[in-house]
């Protein structure tokens, strides 16, 4: 880019644009040449052979542009120059698009002055044709009378439109670059959040160990194969993996704790159902035991854990007595 906008430089020392016109008495042609801000070629010939027709004198002060081509080239340079230093995308498609916008103005412009130059006509004009204009061609050949007339660019305009292909070229590939990269950015976060919530998945299964709900009238005690029915009793051993043993009385619980079915370090959870808390689990080392035959568990352990002393002392005064006991008393009674 900092070639290519240095080298729109070589439009100020070129012609941007030709007329050329080819008639019988000039076999040779006339031409016309346009450049940022003068006229040269056949230019008097030109306008003499004009004149018969009534079209207007042509002269550099019929072309206002003139006055402001040459800083436009300016500033589209410094525009290219800031793209260099910066390689910034987003400028260079502020060149890409000033570019465009300029060869759009200078062709607009110039076909409105081919316009008025054809159609406005002196009407004291020695030659005159009914329903004829003389408007030269925007970009191509056009025949005039007997004159084949030729309009397009010149070195200058084929420099500027040049460096505005090459401009658009490189947007367009920073343009597919950026968003195939914006694509593998995209791909690359989904990749890793499918692979963050496949972690997060695996550490929930494998860290949230914990007891399961009871369901009474379903399950089975592990160790006597009873179907668990009375919600006040129950005890669940959990291991580190995740794995659940339910019982339906704390001396199924015990006498599986004795027989090493688990080995003792692959147990996380052992937890008892809390005998006033329906559904509620207490750590069998932090529980509260009370025994009484009154109390009538499933195997007839007759012992009802709880989890808070206060609920103990009450269901004490209501079975008429009872013997707290310690988790290691509990596990020395079986």
């Amino acid at each position: 880019m900092g070639v290519a906008s240095l080298s729109l430089i070589v439009a100020y020392f070129v012609p941007l644009w030709q007329i050329l016109l080819w008639a019988p008495q000039y076999p040779e042609g006339l031409t016309m040449k346009i450049w940022t801000d003068n006229l040269t070629g056949q230019v008097d010939i030109i306008n003499g052979l004009n004149h018969y027709i009534g079209m207007k004198h042509i002269s550099v002060e019929m072309f206002p542009e003139f006055r402001y081509i040459g800083p436009l080239i300016g500033f589209l340079i410094a525009v290219g120059l800031t793209v260099a230093a910066l390689g910034n995308s987003r400028i260079l498609l502020f060149f890409v698009i000033l570019s465009y916008a300029y060869g759009a103005a200078a062709l607009w412009s110039f076909w409105r002055w081919g316009y008025d130059y054809g159609h406005n006509l002196d009407p004291n004009a020695a030659i005159k044709v009914p329903d004829m204009s003389y408007q030269p061609p925007l970009i191509g050949y056009k025949n005039l009378l007997n004159f084949t007339s030729y309009s397009g660019p010149d070195i200058g305009a084929w420099v500027i439109i040049a460096v505005c292909l090459l401009a658009t070229a490189l947007w367009g590939w920073e343009f597919f670059k950026h968003k195939k990269k914006i694509r593998m950015q995209h791909a690359t976060a989904s990749t890793t959040a499918a692979i963050l919530g496949l972690f997060a998945l695996l550490s929930f299964t494998t860290c949230a160990v914990g007891p399961e709900p009871i369901r009474y009238g379903k399950d089975e005690c592990f160790h006597c194969k009873m179907t668990l029915t009375d919600k006040r009793f129950g005890a669940e051993v959990v291991t580190k993996k995740g794995k659940v043993y339910k019982f339906d009385d704390l001396n199924c619980l015990v006498n599986f704790l004795k027989e090493g079915t688990v080995p003792e370090a692959n147990i996380a959870q052992v937890v008892a159902v809390d005998f006033k808390k329906t559904g509620a689990f207490v750590d069998v080392h932090q529980a509260f035991f009370l025994q009484n035959d009154a109390l009538k568990s499933p195997m007839r352990a007759d012992i009802a854990s709880f989890s808070d002393k206060k609920d103990l002392e009450a269901v004490k005064v209501e079975a008429g007595g009872g013997k707290d006991m310690t988790w290691a008393e509990v596990q020395g009674s079986f």
